[in-house]
C-alpha cells in the first residue's frame, strides 16, 4: 500500500463527499470522529467494499492525521491527483464546452487556488488550467480543503509555457487577461467563444509575456475607495460575470 506520506489529504465533509462521488478508487484511507460517524458511514460502506482501511479516531488523533485542526471531523487519504498537460492543437471539450475557463499564473496562495476552483465549479466551469510558473500552487491539502470539493469537479491541467499555450487556443478560444486597470469592463467581453480568463500572481500581477499573448484584457470597475480585491474574488466576480450571470 502506498505510503501515508505519499497521498493527499482531503479534509472536511464536503471535500471527501466529492472525492467519493468521482474518485473512490483512489481513496487509501480513510478516518472521522465520533460525530461524524453519519456522514462517514456511506464513505465507510465503500472503503469495507475495496478493502480498505477506515478507523474513528480522537480529535486530536486526527488533527495529526490532517496536520491541520481545520480537518472537519472527517479525512480521506489518496491518491495524488494527475495534472495533464494541455495539448493547445486538440483543447479538451471540457475547455471547449465551458463558457469560462480560469487559467492561473503564478498564483502562490494554495487558498487562493482552492477558492477560485470552488467558484469556478460553483458558476459551472469544467477545466482549470495551471501554468509552469515556479510560484504556481499546485494541488495541495490546503488547496482541496478550501475548494469544498470544487477541484474534484474540474479537470485539471498544466500549461509550462503559458504564453505558447495561449497563442495556440487562439482563435478558438477568446483568451482574456484579468489586470487591475485599464481593461475593458466585463460587459464589453465579447460571449461568441469559449473565454480562457488568465489570472496573475498575488503581489506582482500578469507577466509581459502572458499579457502580450492575451487577445483582451479586462477590469473591474472600482466603485468606492479600494484599489482591487483579492485575486480568488476577482476571479468569482469575473467568472459570474463572463459566464453571462
Amino acid at each position: 500500500m502506498t505510503a501515508q506520506a505519499d497521498l493527499d489529504r482531503h479534509c472536511g465533509v464536503a471535500s471527501v463527499a466529492a472525492l467519493f462521488a468521482r474518485r473512490p478508487q483512489d481513496v487509501m484511507r480513510l478516518f472521522h470522529t465520533q460525530d461524524r460517524r453519519r456522514e462517514a458511514g456511506p464513505h465507510c460502506a465503500v472503503m469495507a467494499r475495496q478493502r480498505r482501511p477506515y478507523r474513528e479516531i480522537t480529535a486530536a488523533d486526527l488533527a495529526r492525521v490532517a496536520a491541520t485542526q481545520h480537518h472537519g471531523g472527517l479525512v480521506a487519504l489518496a491518491l495524488p491527483r494527475p495534472v495533464l498537460a494541455l495539448d493547445t492543437r486538440h483543447p479538451p471539450a471540457t475547455i471547449a464546452a465551458s463558457r469560462v475557463t480560469p487559467v492561473l499564473d503564478g498564483i502562490g496562495n494554495p487558498h487562493n487556488l482552492g477558492a477560485i476552483a470552488r467558484s469556478a465549479a460553483f458558476f459551472g466551469c469544467r477545466a482549470l488550467v495551471l501554468s509552469g510558473d515556479p510560484r504556481q500552487a499546485g494541488l495541495s491539502d490546503a488547496a482541496f480543503r478550501t475548494s469544498e470539493g470544487g477541484l474534484e469537479a474540474l479537470e485539471v491541467f498544466r500549461a509550462d509555457d503559458l504564453a505558447m499555450m495561449l497563442r495556440g487556443l487562439a482563435p478558438r478560444i477568446l483568451t482574456v487577461a484579468a489586470v487591475a486597470r485599464g481593461g475593458v469592463p466585463p460587459q464589453q467581453v465579447p460571449r461568441d467563444a469559449p473565454i480562457a480568463l488568465v489570472l496573475g500572481n498575488e503581489e506582482a500581477g500578469l507577466a509581459a509575456t502572458t499579457l502580450a499573448a492575451c487577445a483582451l484584457r479586462v477590469t473591474l470597475p472600482a466603485a468606492g475607495p479600494v484599489e482591487s480585491l483579492n485575486v480568488s474574488v476577482a476571479a468569482a466576480v469575473l467568472i459570474h460575470s463572463l459566464s453571462g450571470g
